[in-house]
């Protein structure tokens, strides 16, 4: 037993100080950030690069890990009663939460104003960028409840991932990890596959994680120092 104890602790993780916390990190990065747009507030508009960088990195590997947990989930499952009693719960739990996250938020903006006193020349803003945003907001005013399911429904399962459109690959893993469970015995070597390539994307992602401060610093540095 004392000979396995010490097989153990010496196989244990180091523990990571103060300087390898990635909260201490980020925050330092956020400080930095803050200092450089003060500072150098053309230097830390550069940095935006960063920020960028960071996102396209999370919204890389997004959806892929949602296909992979679901179909997962739902193959693994065996009943698909039982799946069906929990996805409503989830549907349900998901739209509660999402709308009180909605009302906080406004209620967070009537009270505390964000971006009130901020240096913008409204004439200087990206006509593009304003345009598009344009855009979403009309496409969410047709089509109605027919519209809204047919947005659901992919043209074809790649073009969901091509364009990283996270609803539309949900909807594509439901059908695929609900044909799964339907198959039994001939699709368990699928579903291993799909679990050993979900345990790689998580390991991706936490990779990724460990760059988040440098997003931290190009998005508050470029803000700052912009703004």
């Amino acid at each position: 037993m004392a000979a396995t104890d010490v097989s153990m602790a010496g196989t244990a993780a180091p523990k990571r100080g103060l300087f390898g916390s990635l909260f201490f990190q980020v925050v330092a990065a956020l400080v930095l950030g803050i200092l450089i747009g003060v500072l150098a507030p053309e230097t830390a508009q550069s940095l935006k690069f960063f920020s960028d960088a960071f996102l396209r990195l999370i919204a890389m590997v997004v959806a892929p890990i949602v296909f992979c947990v679901v179909v997962h989930g739902i193959a693994s499952a065996g009943d698909l009663r039982k799946v069906g009693r929990v996805g409503v719960k989830s549907l349900v739990y998901f739209e509660g939460m999402t709308t009180i996250a909605l009302a906080f938020g406004l209620v967070l903006a009537l009270v505390f104003g964000p971006g009130h006193g901020m240096d913008i020349d409204v004439a200087k803003l990206d006509a593009k960028q304003l345009a598009s945003f344009a855009d979403n907001a009309h496409k969410l005013q047709g089509g109605g409840f027919g519209g809204f399911i047919l947005n659901i429904i992919p043209p074809t399962a790649f073009d969901a991932f091509a364009r990283n459109d996270v609803l539309q690959v949900l909807f594509f893993a439901v059908i695929f990890g609900v044909s799964l469970a339907l198959v039994g015995e001939p699709g368990k070597p699928v579903v291993d596959l799909i679990e050993s390539i979900a345990k790689v994307l998580f390991k991706a992602m936490g990779l990724i994680v460990r760059v988040a401060p440098l997003g931290v610093l190009g998005a508050i540095g470029f803000t700052v120092g912009k703004y």
